[in-house]
């Protein structure tokens, strides 16, 4: 199947593509339930030979699709997948098909993912008969927080047992609205961090604010936790294993002349590995108890876990470079030189399944892409000239896998 084929129908298809990530964009949902944009998907592809399956937990669904020739082993099925869930923020584009409600936006590009993955639908539908195997189209909610992989994973819909057994390779897509307009970024190791939140409560003894000497004071402490942290990173992990540790919000007392009974840290911790993140969290904890200690305070320290590193297969992302090489030209291949330090909670499939996930830039053809808005903003915008090339990416990466698995 010439991957120049697969380029050609994916642009056939750019106004359906277009039509659907619009039709998303304006109605965005939260979370695990999408049922809107769930029923937006099911209707743009209900033409096709698709089998689907639902679970309890989420409104996430996954379509299969089976090829017309026998799996071969090792190499039987291939899972592609995409988000579907928005952010809690206020759209300011002013694009005729903006979030129609008030706090939601698309900001994250899930909408651009879910109508990429449903054209990759499409076309790979279209050559159902020269697939040798199986192809699961995974259209997930809640992964802005929500662990909606997690969830799609426990309730059995992408398989994991002897007589439905898991995907042998899973691919994914990220936009980036500040990279080079249609190239592909990727490589092999971590990709993203894992992200973990910390609450951290400081308790003191309140009183007036002139007399601080009859009081425990927390803000000092506070104060000084949050430069500890900071020494700690630097000084207790090697850099070249990155760990970051933001305090992003502290809270102590109600007026001018009230010391507070209490203070309390909030912020975020990314690492990019199990190991430092397990040190990270340890560490934090002795920081935060023996400085509190050492004003005769005492500390709380509550860390709520959140998605694990993504850690995408050398082979898989060997097979992501050949796909774009032949389906885009070497030219639009990109091998990041470094992780970054967002989150995905592609990394729940990743832990059980062989695969990559890779960034396709969409700022504007022409334009300066550097100062073009990044993800999570309010302007965010997107030149959906690319995304063809996205559908095209996502049924190379699939058709190429079934044919010849993670074979150079």
């Amino acid at each position: 199947m010439p991957s120049s084929d697969l380029l050609s129908s994916a642009t056939a298809l750019s106004d359906r593509i277009v039509s659907l990530r619009r039709a998303i964009h304006a109605e965005p949902e939260l979370g695990l339930h999408t049922p809107l944009t769930r029923d937006k998907v099911r209707a743009a592809l209900a033409h096709l030979p698709l089998e689907w399956r639902s679970g309890p937990s989420t409104t996430g669904e996954v379509a299969v699709l089976k090829g017309g020739k026998p799996a071969q082993p090792g190499r039987g099925r291939v899972l592609l997948r995409g988000d579907m869930d928005a952010l809690p923020m206020p759209e300011h584009t002013g694009l005729d098909f903006a979030s129609t409600i008030d706090g939601r936006m698309h900001a994250c590009g899930h909408d651009t993912h879910t109508a990429m993955l449903a054209g990759a639908a499409e076309v790979l539908c279209a050559r159902k008969d020269d697939l040798a195997g199986e192809v699961m189209f995974m259209f997930q909610p809640g992964e802005e927080g929500y662990h909606g992989a997690r969830f799609m994973l426990d309730d059995g819909l992408l398989g994991g047992t002897q007589a439905d057994p898991l995907p042998d390779a899973a691919f994914a897509l990220h936009i980036m609205p500040n990279a080079p307009h249609g190239v592909i970024g990727g490589k092999a190791g971590p990709l993203l961090a894992a992200a973990d939140q910390f609450d951290i409560t400081v308790k003191g003894r309140g009183g007036h604010a002139s007399m601080p000497h009859d009081t425990l004071d927390p803000v000092p402490a506070a104060c000084a936790i949050v430069t500890a942290l900071q020494a700690m990173v630097t000084r207790r992990f090697n850099a070249a294993d990155a760990v970051v540790v933001t305090v992003t919000r502290i809270d102590a007392g109600t007026a001018h002349n009230v010391i507070a009974d209490h203070a309390t840290l909030r912020g975020t911790i990314r690492t990019l590995s199990p190991s430092h993140r397990t040190k990270a969290q340890q560490f934090m904890r002795e920081v935060a108890q023996n400085i509190s200690a050492a004003h005769g305070l005492s500390a709380e320290v509550e860390i709520t876990e959140g998605f694990p590193v993504t850690i995408c297969d050398g082979r898989a992302v060997s097979l992501g470079r050949r796909v774009t090489y032949d389906i885009l030209g070497p030219e639009c291949w990109r091998e990041l030189p470094a992780p970054i330090m967002g989150a995905e909670d592609f990394a729940y499939v990743l832990e059980q399944v062989p695969g990559a996930m890779f960034f396709l830039g969409v700022a504007p053809s022409g334009e300066n892409w550097s100062q073009c808005c990044a993800i999570h903003s309010s302007r965010m915008m997107v030149d959906e000239a690319a995304l063809p090339r996205g559908t095209a990416i996502l049924a190379g990466c699939a058709t190429r896998f079934l044919d010849q698995g993670f074979a150079d």
